[in-house]
């Protein structure tokens, strides 16, 4: 190999090891994308996860002096789905029974809530847990559908970790109403 093509190979090993130090290096809990055009993304104070058997939702929140705006809620409906450590969850399109795969919304104090249009196309992925009470850590990237709509065009990249509260929709009727005659 000649010295200039030496020194393009270390230059090119030089520059993918750099770059697999930032992706590396990227912290939890983060938002990126092409969305900050429209409101911050940065600053997230909180992070929460919630699950339950039909979906997966992960919340971004800031605080904003006396208020906390709700940055980001990405809600992943889990129909079809294995949604387990590993497995790449397809976040465009809808479920087998015609609901959106993904939706996302933002809420800022003062301002109403604001739906982003569909998501064309993006995956979600868990690196651990995915279950109430575990700590439940991945990352998504997404972007959303040409033309009108909030967020049309743009794009939003997220990273989260957070102990996945329990979404569930409470106890059966039956475990709260005892079958006692009344007195």
């Amino acid at each position: 190999m000649s010295h200039a093509g030496r020194v393009l190979a270390a230059l090119g090993l030089a520059g993918l090891v750099s770059g697999a130090g930032i992706v590396g290096c990227r912290g939890d809990n983060e938002l990126s994308g092409s969305v900050s055009e429209l409101f911050p993304i940065t600053d997230v104070s909180r992070v929460e996860v919630r699950r339950n058997p039909e979906a997966l939702q992960v919340s971004y929140f800031r605080n904003n002096g006396l208020d906390v705006d709700l940055v980001a809620r990405l809600t992943v409906d889990t129909e079809g789905v294995d949604l387990k450590p590993g497995t790449k969850v397809q976040l465009g399109g809808t479920t087998p029974s015609g609901r959106d795969r993904a939706s996302v919304v933002h809420v800022a104090a003062g301002e109403p809530a604001r739906v982003f249009t569909p998501v064309e196309r993006g995956d979600l992925v868990l690196d651990e847990g995915g279950s109430p009470d575990q700590l439940t850590r991945g990352d998504f990237s997404l972007s959303f559908k040409k033309g009108d709509g909030y967020g049309a065009g743009r794009s939003l990249e997220g990273t989260f970790s957070a102990t996945a509260l329990d979404a569930g929709f409470g106890p059966d009727l039956g475990d709260v109403v005892v079958d006692e005659p009344a007195p």
